[in-house]
């Protein structure tokens, strides 16, 4: 019997954590994330300054997003993404900055990604960027300091978690 009502307990006591930050969250109103994200169907948004693990690098920029189309699965016509990055290492290290394009396919009922990567090796100058995406429906970046390379490491791409910039809604 007291085993039961320790188990108990304890389901509860999960219960309640796994709860609280929903709750919190609820209370105090949408994250930064969250709010971008929905401001970006009204057209231009700025994305504030995103840093790499340690300030190693950092990027900003904006998104502007026209002809929204809600159909089965809503897109974006065309989403414009432009900021800058900059490197913020004095050694070999690079600024990363990786966007990750969720876009509708032509037939409407699929959504694949690819990833966009701009890189800045220049410690203290920065690197401005432009490019666009037909039929976008989600926009995601991570921002990474590491070697130069052709592409983005597995560990820059897997590792932490993606910011979400857009949402077609």
């Amino acid at each position: 019997m007291t085993i039961t009502r320790s188990l108990t307990a304890l389901a509860l006591a999960a219960a309640l954590i796994s709860i609280a930050p929903v709750a919190a969250q609820a209370a105090t109103g949408p994250t930064e994330d969250t709010t971008a994200a929905r401001s970006a169907t009204q057209g231009t948004i700025q994305w504030g300054v995103r840093y790499a693990p340690g300030r190693k690098a950092k990027t900003h920029g904006s998104l502007t997003v026209s002809g929204e189309d809600h159909a089965d699965i809503p897109a974006a016509a065309t989403g414009r993404i432009s900021g800058k990055i900059y490197d913020l290492t004095k050694g070999p290290s690079c600024g990363w900055a990786v966007f990750r394009l969720t876009y509708r396919t032509a037939d409407g009922k699929n959504l694949p990604f690819k990833h966009r990567s701009i890189v800045d090796c220049s410690y203290g100058t920065p690197k401005s960027f432009a490019f666009s995406q037909n039929d976008l429906y989600q926009l995601e970046l991570k921002v990474c300091s590491e070697a130069k390379a052709a592409k983005p490491s597995l560990n820059c791409l897997y590792a932490g978690t993606w910011k979400i910039l857009y949402v077609s809604k």
